[in-house]
């Protein structure tokens, strides 16, 4: 069974077009390096809770829109070496963190193991 990472996140919706950008080349390069997929999602319809929820969780903004993206991996392994490879990608170097169109701090991501596929 494949492996995921998955990603949840809020994004200033006045930094969509940079932020499709950012993912765009991040999927090349993980793809490039043993991803077999990469899915990037704007949110569409996700309703605001009163207890917990996608926008909850991430601290949305009036000003921001939920991301929620994920890669498949073929398993853990070519994930872990996959993304040692992908930072330490030319591409990903000259990265500054200051500058993402997000803020990293309210990123929540993990890794997940597959149970049931169809």
């Amino acid at each position: 069974m494949p492996y995921v990472d998955g990603y949840v996140l809020a994004v200033p919706k006045q930094n969509k077009s940079d932020y499709i950008r950012l993912a765009e080349l991040s999927a090349d390069v993980f793809k490039e390096h043993g991803a077999l997929a990469v899915v990037e999602n704007w949110a569409d319809d996700v309703p605001d809770g009163e207890i917990t929820s996608l926008p909850i969780a991430v601290q949305c903004k009036d000003e921001e829109e939920v991301v929620f993206s994920w890669i498949t991996w073929p398993s853990r392994e070519a994930r872990d070496a996959g993304n040692k490879a992908a930072m330490e990608d030319p591409r990903f170097q000259d990265w500054d963190m200051s500058k993402m169109p997000f803020d990293g701090k309210r990123m929540i991501f993990g890794g997940f193991v597959t149970i049931v596929e169809r």
